[in-house]
């Protein structure tokens, strides 16, 4: 296999698509990437930006590589959809690591998680026998909250379907981070958010790599590799969280939190 595929196949498994024995969609999801991945690594290095749209940062042409529409997932917005000066953060490639799906471990507030998606779809869940969502009448926990907190990839965001399922049935639109409430669809950069950029913040510094990954994108505009709809909330908008922290003054730990 040419190194480039070799690159590839590392990257699938990298992202940390985890194959879990009790979730039979999680792992056909994991078998999907890593074939894609095998398949992408027989064909010729898609289109390069031109040096305009470049600058002076060598950009890899894998970051484009067209991929087969009839290849696609029902979600997924393929590398080639990306616009002048634009780069899809594909889970097909080493970009996958800013996913909130890759396993990125990182401690945050003095725990550990495998994933931000474990960290973001736990907070559906019940903090302890005192919250009001683990007595309600009607819904059946699978999981507990330290056992999402572990999860990464299609089975964290499994076990989120449950949650938000749960809040369905109550009809809240809360979700909890250390006994605090916080609304969780909301259009305001209010706590939840905040919460969640902490957390973005903690994972990049944590792993050398994702910092690594995320710097060579310049200053690229990061897009989602998934379709999502206009008015999906700011807490939402991984890329531009990520682009936040980048874009971000060296030293100052802080981001953005004006909208692009």
């Amino acid at each position: 296999m040419a190194p480039f595929g070799s690159a590839l196949v590392a990257s699938a498994f990298e992202i940390g698509c985890v194959c879990s024995k009790k979730n039979a969609g999680a792992g056909r999801y994991c078998l999907l990437f890593t074939c894609v991945c095998l398949g992408c690594a027989a064909q010729s290095v898609g289109p390069k930006l031109s040096a305009e749209d470049s600058g002076a940062h060598p950009y890899p042409p894998h970051w484009w590589e067209p991929i087969p529409e009839d290849g696609a997932a029902s979600w997924e917005i393929l590398p080639q959809a990306a616009g002048p000066g634009e780069v899809i953060l594909s889970k097909r490639n080493e970009l996958g690591l800013l996913s909130n799906f890759a396993a990125t471990p990182f401690v945050f507030r003095g725990r550990r998680y495998q994933s931000l998606e474990g960290f973001w779809q736990m907070m559906k869940y019940p903090e302890d026998a005192s919250d009001p969502r683990a007595t309600f009448p009607g819904i059946e926990w699978r999981h507990s909250r330290e056992e999402v907190a572990q999860m990464v990839g299609f089975e964290a965001k499994a076990a989120g379907d449950l949650g938000s399922e749960g809040m369905r049935l109550m009809g809240i639109n809360w979700v909890t981070f250390e006994g605090r409430r916080m609304q969780y669809r909301t259009q305001e950069r209010r706590v939840h958010y905040q919460v969640i950029v902490q957390a973005t913040r903690a994972k990049i510094r944590q792993n050398p790599r994702v910092r690594e990954v995320l710097r060579s994108t310049g200053d690229l505009v990061l897009r989602p590799d998934h379709r999502r709809p206009p008015d999906t909330p700011p807490a939402w908008r991984y890329d531009e969280i990520l682009m936040s922290i980048r874009d971000a003054p060296e030293g100052s730990g802080e981001a953005k939190t004006g909208s692009r």
